[in-house]
């Protein structure tokens, strides 16, 4: 799969003689027309892709269909195909290692238009993710007014706002 991107944290300076964790995620994207599903999140206030962490040992294309279905309701997941890799570096603010490793592997897919009842983890309730159907230059704009003045942001929108731009430009 190409690499999209290789992305540095700002508090990332050097990988030298750093403890490093490695975590493999995917994304989905999936576009009707200039609307695209992704998650609104309220706590950050930002929009992202569909997708989260794969199991150990779990095939991506698995793992990217059972964070759809999960975090949208999505049903009939169909026509899979390799967007590409976006790679960052971040801190990892915990003892047992100094920087996180994502690797998120992206994939474009159809499904149907109604989506199910989700089944998101706690902490994507308590954070207020949802999933939406929006047009995605609205929520390219909506992504850059947060990272332009909200402290609330978090560290995925950089990533979130540089694959919708790249969303836009090549499948919109």
């Amino acid at each position: 799969m190409q690499n999209l991107k290789t992305h540095y944290h700002p508090e990332v300076q050097t990988l030298e003689n750093k403890s490093i964790f490695t975590r493999l995620s995917t994304r989905s994207i999936t576009v009707q027309g200039n609307n695209i599903l992704l998650l609104y999140t309220e706590r950050y206030e930002d929009y992202s892709l569909p997708g989260g962490g794969l199991d150990l040992d779990e095939d991506k294309r698995e793992g990217m269909m059972r964070e759809l279905s999960e975090e949208t309701g999505a049903k009939d997941i169909r026509n899979i195909k390799a967007f590409g890799v976006y790679e960052e570096y971040r801190p990892w603010h915990k003892p047992d290692y100094d920087v996180q490793h994502m690797i998120s592997y992206c994939y474009t897919c159809d499904i149907s238009k109604e989506l199910g009842a989700s089944k998101m983890e706690d902490y994507e309730t308590k954070n207020g993710m949802k999933a939406v159907w929006i047009n995605i230059h609205e929520a390219i704009k909506h992504n850059k007014e947060t990272m332009a003045t909200s402290d609330k942001k978090g560290m995925s929108i950089e990533r979130e706002t540089f694959l919708l731009k790249l969303i836009a430009e090549n499948l919109i």
